[in-house]
């Protein structure tokens, strides 16, 4: 059975875009590289970051953090699994500034976790990025693009495009020089260029996207330590 590395020789991937794609590749050059992420070497539970995604939906960091002191004081836990996360009744999360729909995504999160059906690190370590989006996404509240992120930002994979992601879609458009951003299915056609490092490339796609707006403060993400 193959077995994935967290992370990838981002040197290579650098050398490797900035020839495949000239116009990527000047843009790479002005930023400059790219480090590797540090989570890529950190342990963590996939449960506890996806808890913590759901958290953090629709609000802005600031508010989300707050809302997760809050569920972490009451569970007496910094870590969110179903045996933490049972030790409070609804409406002691609920105080928490956690909404119904969230509460109701952390309960599913919990269950399926009880039955073996989210996949911890080790496993994750075993399949390939389509079999951890399949066994993911079921879950409520927990859509592609979440685990698209902790494939990116947790679990290093090398070849992720977030076709759905604005961010990834504005930097396409100026990359690219369109009129518009490109549609999700014309940008996954229009990335497959940048096989088999579209993580990387993806990285480069947010950077250029937030630079016309550099005084903007940076959104910390849902998964973010």
């Amino acid at each position: 059975m193959p077995r994935y590395a967290r992370g990838f020789d981002t040197q290579a991937a650098y050398t490797y875009l900035s020839k495949r794609d000239r116009k990527l590749g000047a843009w790479m050059h002005r930023i400059g590289a790219i480090a590797p992420d540090p989570r890529w070497r950190k342990p963590f539970d996939p449960v506890d970051a996806l808890a913590r995604a759901i958290l953090y939906q629709q609000l802005s960091g600031k508010a989300a953090a707050t809302i997760v002191s809050r569920v972490e004081a009451a569970i007496e836990s910094d870590r969110f699994h179903c045996d933490t996360l049972g030790r409070c009744g609804d409406a002691t999360i609920r105080a928490c500034g956690v909404s119904a729909n969230k509460l109701l995504a952390l309960r599913d999160l919990a269950a399926r976790e009880a039955r073996g059906e989210i996949p911890d690190l080790r496993r994750m370590s075993t399949m390939d990025q389509d079999a951890i989006v399949a066994a993911l996404v079921p879950t409520r509240g927990i859509g592609r693009w979440t685990v698209e992120m902790m494939l990116m930002f947790r679990l290093g994979r090398p070849d992720i495009l977030p076709i759905d992601d604005l961010g990834i879609r504005k930097g396409a458009q100026v990359v690219a020089k369109l009129q518009e951003m490109p549609a999700p299915k014309a940008l996954a056609e229009y990335g497959e260029r940048w096989g088999p490092y579209r993580t990387y490339a993806s990285m480069y796609l947010w950077r250029i996207a937030d630079m016309p707006t550099r005084s903007k403060a940076p959104t910390k993400r849902s998964q973010d330590d």
